[in-house]
């Protein structure tokens, strides 16, 4: 994929946090096309806008050798004090296969001032933190004087070389885009295709022997919201493949997902390569067992938790994984190195596995968009038919591959037979000799993703509460729990379960606490905790009022205050109950309790119910999530439902004292 050169004001707010300042240089300096966009009228915007961006313009020139020049011009008015953070920085990413060949950014004040800094004065950063080491950097021009109703602008010039001929154009920001242009230049006897989502499509305007011209004018601002899609899934966009004239460039452009799948099966199929080492590391870990399921369980934890996460990645080093016998030795890797050498081991004990490209973020990846946009690798383990599945719950039965486990060795957490929530309800591109096969992820049952609490409590009669608890967690909620007590200091993890209990307690003390089966991934994760709160149930007269549910939320504020706009992603489905019993004070009789609640939409449903026997108040509750994708169209259903949850989790039982 072509290297993305688009800046947009979010992007900008990436973390440059040293002290840096350039010298500029005054005078009749700013190009005409600068010029232009400043002094274009603009329609009416909201009072809170920040910024707008007057214009983003590329113009990508394809060369007979595959080589592209891209120019990248772009302009953008500050309208409040706010947008200095967002618009201060002009920034271009480049590698080892890309040059810069002019960088320069403009600043003209109210006054008509105008400002310059050339390339000479760009500091430059490594964009890499988590990785080991990659050769991607960035070279950045600050803004000079960045002020509401200055414009700034910059233009770069950029060569490159890309492994594949897709690209997309993208044309809106979090403020308004006045205008997005986008030019191609191709050579005589290339073609293309251009697809569009989240905008009307519309062909280009011819402008010459092979060029071609697209415009979008007055896009509207994307609205971050909580819990909504993929940045990519909601932004108006256009995809573009080209294809060369010579046959022998034809394998760099990915037509199909079939053709995607041939062109990355060439570069990982050198590296499955099996090594003495590999071969001897296979024999240790599957001594002594029989059971292929076990053997294969042996190995894939192996490759989550003894290959420590790190990534090399310099030119096709991005694509294309290390060895299996490197990662072996060296004990670590990335996604697609973890996953390379899972699949050589467990060739050396008769299983057969794919390598699976896949995106970290739902929805990102669309049947009827052959795309190299997955930026995670993982694992399908074709299982043989002794192998039992009913509870491996990550399995597809695919019609050509056969049974198919999806395993992520990269998620130390997640054991074999589950997969991480992202994953789920995806789509993946399993690689085999033959191509690639896009097939659907299903999004686990939600008994899978479970978690029962049972508490034993006692009231008294001055309405202090105490007891035990304990919740047993399996699935992604067991992962996620795991996660979190597993990358703290053991003496940090009671902060874990008293953050939990102040999200619905006040003067609460913590009195004990453990944990069970904190490493044993494959089974369930417990926790075991007491408790004491003071003032618990409130006194009125004669009168007891407590909340019978005592711990735990479900209510969702998602849906409170302003209209969203945009479909809810929910993490993964699941399914969560509460049983709680309190033993209430002596002297004390039942005056009202909690009318039962069903609640119901077509991607929940939820239950309580209060009752009172033998002087113990039951207390139970069931929370479960069945779909993950709620569409604006169904938002005010899961708003009303919400809503339901909220009243009742917030209903009181009343207790009288008696004579």
């Amino acid at each position: 994929m072509l290297n993305p050169l688009k800046i947009s004001l979010g992007t900008l707010a990436f973390a440059f946090t040293l002290i840096w300042s350039a010298s500029c240089s005054a005078g009749d300096t700013a190009p005409d096309w600068l010029h232009a966009a400043a002094q274009d009228k603009l329609p009416e915007y909201p009072k809170d806008t920040v910024a707008v961006v007057l214009l983003d313009d590329q113009q990508v020139t394809v060369k007979d050798n595959g080589d592209i020049e891209v120019r990248h011009r772009y302009a953008c008015k500050i309208l409040r004090p706010e947008g200095r953070k967002n618009c201060s920085y002009a920034i271009v990413r480049f590698d080892n296969e890309t040059k810069l060949s002019f960088f320069r950014a403009w600043t003209i004040l109210p006054d008509g001032t105008q400002l310059e800094v050339k390339e000479k004065e760009a500091g430059e950063e490594s964009l890499t933190s988590f990785e080991l080491f990659s050769d991607v950097r960035a070279k950045y021009l600050k803004f000079p004087e960045a002020n509401p109703g200055s414009v700034v602008g910059y233009e770069v010039v950029q060569r490159q070389r890309p492994q594949v001929f897709d690209e997309i154009w993208t044309f809106q920001d979090l403020v308004p885009v006045r205008k997005s242009r986008y030019t191609l230049q191709l050579p005589a006897g290339w073609e293309f295709t251009a697809r569009w989502a989240n905008h009307p499509e519309q062909p280009p305007v011819p402008n010459g022997s092979n060029q071609y011209v697209w415009e979008v004018t007055d896009s509207a601002p994307i609205e971050l919201e909580p819990q909504m899609p993929a940045w990519t899934i909601v932004e108006g966009h256009m995809v573009l493949k080209f294809f060369p004239r010579d046959p022998a460039m034809r394998s760099k452009t990915t037509g199909s997902w079939n053709d995607i799948g041939q062109w990355y099966y060439g570069l990982i199929a050198p590296r499955r390569q099996s090594t003495p080492e590999i071969k001897q590391k296979v024999a240790d870990l599957t001594s002594g067992i029989s059971d292929p399921l076990e053997k294969i369980r042996a190995l894939a934890a192996f490759s989550q938790r003894q290959i420590r996460y790190a990534a090399i990645e310099i030119g096709i080093g991005g694509h294309q994984p290390h060895a299996a016998g490197e990662v072996l030795a060296h004990r670590y890797g990335d996604c697609k190195d973890k996953a390379t050498l899972l699949n050589t081991m467990l060739q050396e004990i008769g299983i057969d596995s794919y390598n699976v490209m896949i995106s970290p973020e739902r929805g990102l990846i669309r049947p009827g968009f052959p795309l190299l946009m997955f930026g995670h690798s993982i694992v399908a383990i074709r299982l043989p038919d002794s192998i039992n599945s009913s509870e491996l719950y990550a399995v597809v039965n695919d019609p050509k591959l056969g049974r198919l486990l999806f395993f992520d060795p990269t998620d130390e957490y997640t054991p074999l037979g589950y997969i991480p929530p992202n994953e789920q309800s995806n789509y993946a591109l399993v690689v085999t000799p033959q191509g690639g096969e896009l097939i659907g992820v299903p999004i686990l049952a939600p008994a899978r993703n479970r978690v029962l609490r049972t508490a034993t409590l006692s009231l008294n009669s001055n309405g202090n509460l105490g007891g035990a608890v304990e919740e047993l967690r399996w699935g992604g909620p067991a992962v996620q729990r795991r996660a979190q007590f597993l990358t703290v200091a053991p003496a940090d993890r009671q902060k874990i379960i008293e953050g939990f209990l102040g999200n619905s307690l006040t003067n609460f003390s913590l009195t004990s606490a453990s944990v069970g089966n904190l490493e044993k991934y494959d089974q369930a994760f417990t926790v075991q905790y007491k408790f004491a709160v003071d003032g618990y149930a409130k006194s009125a007269g004669n009168l007891l009022i407590l909340r019978p549910r005592v711990v735990g939320a479900e209510g969702s504020s998602l849906l409170t205050g302003k209209e969203r706009k945009y479909p809810i992603e929910f993490e993964e489905a699941t399914l969560q109950s509460d049983v709680f019993d309190i033993t209430l004070p002596a002297g004390y009789v039942v005056d009202e309790l909690p009318k039962p609640v069903q609640a119901h939409c077509d991607y929940a449903t939820y239950t309580s119910e209060v009752q009172v026997k033998d002087n113990i108040l039951h207390y139970k509750r069931t929370y479960e999530i069945t779909g993950v994708s709620v569409p604006t169209d169904k938002l005010p259903e899961v708003r009303d439902f919400f809503h339901q949850v909220a009243i009742a989790e917030k209903s009181s039982a009343v207790l009288r004292r008696t004579p």
